[in-house]
């Protein structure tokens, strides 16, 4: 499956070209008559036909179209203070494949790193790509959305109406995320934030929790950065997919 920019897209044809157009043409060696399964990342997925290759496009005919069913569960959104280039890289590739909705990365005060405003967009456009390669490689219907680091209090304010909000916080007695009450409305998205590899600041778990986000934990053991994204976005996940079972 693979991902094409909805313009591509012009019933009954689906027109190939850039990076896409390369891969399938040099890695996968497509031929007319090959079968692909293309997504417009807005919800519709489309089986085509390859109709035409040369160097410059790839031409398909669309067999058959499907629609992305409606969401059952709430949307999950990763605040992840920033870490060290490869496991930032590696908390967007394994969220994606976890189904977060959208990745904010923040600014906190023992990030070992500090963005460089002259590379931000080089950066973003590398976590994009990242995402991008993940949700295909997992069938994803969407490609999460990456937004510019910020500060806490930009995405305390951000979503303040969300209905769950977390912060994970190490070596404390507050409730699990495992037992914790999930909302009941599948639309409003839960936000987890996880810290750098320092933990976050003692100040910026009390500007958390006075913007309404509960302090919670994973457990007694003290994992990265890294660890503790992939285990807390398993855990929602799976009680996220317990809550649809008839």
């Amino acid at each position: 499956m693979f991902f094409v920019d909805p313009g591509a897209i012009t019933p009954p044809t689906v027109r190939i070209t850039g990076d896409l157009l390369h891969h399938l043409r040099k890695s996968l060696r497509v031929h007319v008559g090959d079968s692909l399964v293309l997504n417009d990342g807005c919800g519709a997925r489309y089986r085509v036909e390859v109709t035409h290759v040369t160097p410059q496009v790839i031409d398909t005919r669309i067999i058959d179209q499907q629609i992305e069913p409606a969401r059952k569960t709430a949307p999950i959104v990763l605040g992840q203070a920033l870490i060290k280039g490869d496991k930032m890289d590696w908390v967007i590739q394994k969220a994606t494949e976890l189904g977060v909705a959208g990745i904010v990365p923040i600014h906190s005060a023992h990030s070992v790193i500090k963005p460089n405003p002259e590379r931000l967009a080089h950066q973003r456009s590398r976590w994009e790509r990242i995402a991008r390669d993940a949700a295909q490689q997992s069938e994803r219907w969407i490609i999460p959305t990456i937004a510019d680091p910020i500060g806490l209090s930009g995405i305390c304010q951000q979503y303040a109406s969300a209905p769950l909000k977390g912060i994970l916080v190490e070596r404390s007695s507050n409730p699990s995320l495992a037992t914790v009450p999930l909302p009941p409305d599948g639309q409003l998205p839960i936000v987890l934030l996880v810290g750098p590899e320092g933990g976050w600041a003692a100040e910026e778990q009390r500007l958390a929790q006075e913007q309404g986000f509960l302090p919670l934990t994973l457990g007694p053991r003290i994992l990265r950065a890294e660890t503790a994204a992939i285990a807390a976005l398993s855990i929602l996940q799976a009680r996220l997919d317990v809550t649809q079972e008839p």
